[in-house]
């Protein structure tokens, strides 16, 4: 087994999320093949990095908080390619819709080493094993008391703690 591919493969992965929660669009994007594809659940389908990055950028604006953990990889390493199991654990806040989502789902992930000997994702996706959204308006005490963005979320929404 060829763990030095494996431990790559493992940091490509935390950045992709890390880069997905900061909303770091340039490191996210540096995580894809240009034609790396993209499938999220039954309904998101992305047929190339531009797409993506695009939606991702649109879809977890500044005022989407967001955090995905990722862990447990399960990955074969083949030369210059590899495929990769991981389970994710997500929670999505967007205080002004008054929504909290919550889920679950495996990653199941592609991946090339290219010529500069730097590992990218092909493709990348999950099934849901589980989702649930709540209304924050079912959760009376629900604030935000801190935020990387909190001059971008609604202040009607959440109150600021000093």
């Amino acid at each position: 087994m060829d763990l030095e591919a494996v431990a790559e493969i493992c940091r490509l992965k935390y950045r992709y999320t890390r880069a997905l929660d900061t909303k770091d669009w340039a490191t996210f994007r540096d995580t894809l093949l240009p034609d790396a594809t993209a499938t999220y659940g039954e309904h998101l389908r992305f047929e190339d990095r531009d797409a993506l990055v695009s939606f991702m950028e649109i879809t977890l604006a500044p005022h989407v908080l967001t955090e995905h953990l990722t862990g447990q990889p399960e990955i074969e390493v083949d030369g210059d390619t590899a495929s990769g199991v991981w389970v994710l654990s997500d929670t999505v806040i967007i205080p002004e819709d008054g929504m909290l989502l919550r889920g679950a789902a495996f990653y199941h992930d592609r991946y090339a080493r290219g010529a500069d000997g730097r590992w990218r994702i092909s493709h990348t996706g999950y099934e849901r094993t589980y989702e649930v959204v709540i209304s924050l308006a079912d959760i009376p005490s629900f604030q935000v008391t801190s935020s990387r963005w909190a001059l971008s979320v609604t202040p009607s929404a959440t109150q600021a703690t000093a």
